[in-house]
């Protein structure tokens, strides 16, 4: 794609951005405003900003990347992503808006009486929410180098800028517009290319995936790798190298590739002759297209990982604060469920496209499985299959979709995690809000360039287990089991955060072992979240003398439906 064509996608998105986020400034007045639109959101806007900030970078990149590597097992990413919203709906979306809290901490302490869990909650979601900054930074990196070739970093940087205009100048009116424009522009840069690649995929023959082969070349390839991977070899092949390749250089030196494990070094490029294998990275993809196309077979330990995975994305949605805050808008609890429902309306009419780019990918862009870049594979289809300017104009409006994607989930997790800084580190307000929303862009940034590059959708689970293993036991048995005290409450947070986080620091920082314990810190929700629920309810069992004292007229209060005569006013923390 044209470096022209692309910069021109990315600047329409984002000038849209800023000029509906502007529009937010005329009527964005008062604290309210600002931390939940005064609640008076309708169900429809709210489920279509819901929509734009949940379908993050996994979402719009990270699915395909996946499903092009791995194949049907990663199939149970958009189902539980979009499932976490059933769960939603039947079990704390109601309660949740009835509590009258503006953010995950509030509803802790209004539920527990209690500063301590409210102090904990607030680091939860700091962190939590960081961590899901830290792939949508990334992955704006990979877009802009993907279509200009600009620096990784200057991605994130964009997208840490527009976010604080936007947030700063309009709160959560101005987020709720531009997230709402954003989930539809995101569904059409998703449906309209994809129309025009299954056109000339029909043109070409309507090829499929062979049995038992793996991916390969079907013409003379030159692969560029931009980042250091360790790659797998399967069969001698004859390529020319210009680079370092296994620690020495070369210059345009045709070899002879043997089977096993070689490292090529950033900025080298390998040639491949027509009908070569394509190399995989090491420790990742499934090789043959057969292991591809079968569930559980041709990863380690692959049914424990599926059902890990399954557990943290149905459990995990509850448990974000930057999803929760959404239900806050809303004018009560019957708009809140209504909200839901249509959420899982707009997801599942979004998640029909990229299991699709990722089997097109897998035909026509093998050479991204040996790059592991494997998330670019959206942006390469375009320019492959269709080409020319028609190809240009589809590849910029991919890329313009991919940005709003960063824009809007970003936006959503900044105005969560400001809203926690604000009011319990800084003195609350519109200007403390302005304070935090900097410190909630500019830690999660430095990260972004520090760190080194991993799948989006891989550190989005992470930042769903982790969710999965903290907030969800406290909003499930907060909201309806009566004999939650603060001692239980404290110890499973604690617990599950101290598991979840240590599993993610190890995958982040050095990736998993091998062997089943890779396996157990890679997808950690399968033990995480019972052990959390366990520790949850055996410490409240055995300290119920510490049942807060308001528990039966909160109980009423998130239960009692909002047409009845009930004390239901907004709820203030208090300060002690």
């Amino acid at each position: 794609m044209s470096a022209a064509y692309g910069m021109a996608g990315v600047l329409l998105v984002v000038v849209a951005t800023v000029l509906i986020g502007v529009l937010g400034v005329r009527i964005s007045r008062t604290t309210s405003d600002f931390y939940v639109a005064s609640r008076t959101v309708t169900p429809l806007r709210n489920a279509s900003a819901i929509g734009g900030e949940y379908l993050s970078a996994a979402s719009f990149l990270g699915i395909a990347g996946l499903i092009l590597a791995y194949g049907a097992d990663m199939l149970w990413l958009p189902v539980g992503w979009t499932g976490g919203y059933l769960v939603l709906l039947v079990l704390v979306s109601a309660p949740l808006r009835r509590s009258g809290a503006y953010t995950l901490p509030d509803f802790a302490e209004a539920r527990l009486e209690s500063m301590a869990v409210r102090r904990v909650a607030s680091v939860l979601v700091v962190l939590i929410s960081w961590l899901y900054l830290l792939p949508q930074f990334q992955s704006a990196g990979l877009v802009l180098r993907t279509v200009t070739g600009a620096p990784v970093w200057t991605g994130g940087v964009l997208v840490a800028v527009v976010v604080a205009v936007n947030v700063w100048v309009g709160g959560m009116r101005s987020v709720t517009l531009v997230q709402a424009f954003q989930y539809w522009m995101k569904l059409t840069a998703l449906t309209v290319p994809l129309v025009f690649l299954l056109l000339a995929w029909r043109s070409d023959g309507a090829p499929g995936l062979s049995s038992e082969a793996p991916p390969r070349f079907d013409d003379r390839t030159t692969v560029a790798v931009e980042t250091a991977v360790t790659v797998d070899v399967t069969t001698s092949t004859q390529i020319v190298v210009d680079g370092r390749l296994d620690g020495r250089a070369y210059d345009h030196v045709p070899l002879t590739l043997s089977p096993g494990r070689h490292h090529i070094d950033k900025d080298a490029s390998i040639t491949f002759p027509a009908g070569a294998d394509v190399p995989h990275v090491s420790g990742g993809p499934v090789t043959t297209d057969r292991q591809w196309a079968m569930p559980l077979d041709g990863r380690e330990h692959s049914l424990y990982a599926t059902y890990s995975l399954i557990l943290a994305t149905f459990l995990g949605t509850m448990g974000l604060p930057h999803v929760l805050v959404r239900f806050y808008t809303n004018p009560d609890g019957r708009a809140a469920r209504r909200t839901t429902v249509m959420v899982l309306s707009l997801l599942g009419a979004f998640y029909l496209f990229p299991a699709l780019y990722g089997v097109l990918g897998r035909l026509y862009t093998p050479e991204l499985l040996m790059t592991g870049r494997a998330d670019a594979v959206v942006l390469t289809l375009p320019g492959r299959l269709i080409g020319g300017v028609g190809g240009d104009l589809l590849g910029a409006l991919v890329t313009g979709g991919a940005v709003a994607a960063f824009l809007s989930t970003s936006s959503g997790i900044t105005v969560s995690v400001a809203g926690v800084l604000a009011q319990d580190i800084l003195r609350g307000g519109v200007r403390s809000f302005r304070a935090a929303t900097l410190l909630a862009l500019v830690v999660p940034l430095g990260l972004a360039i520090a760190a080194r590059s991993l799948a989006v959708a891989d550190v989005v689970g992470l930042a769903f287990a982790v969710a999965a293993s903290t907030f969800c036991p406290l909003l499930v048995l907060g909201v309806w089991w009566r004999r939650l005290t603060v001692p239980g409450a404290l110890a499973g947070l604690v617990t599950g955060g101290l598991l979840a986080g240590t599993a993610v620091i190890v995958t982040i920082a050095a990736g998993p072992p091998d062997g089943f314990v890779g396996a157990m810190l890679a997808e950690p929700a399968a033990w995480t979240v019972p052990i959390a629920f366990t520790v949850m309810i055996a410490v409240s069992w055995c300290t119920p003398g510490r049942v807060p004292p308001g528990t039966a007229r909160m109980m009423v209060r998130l239960h009692t439906p909002e047409s009845l005569d009930v004390d239901r006013g907004t709820w203030r923390p208090k300060r002690v």
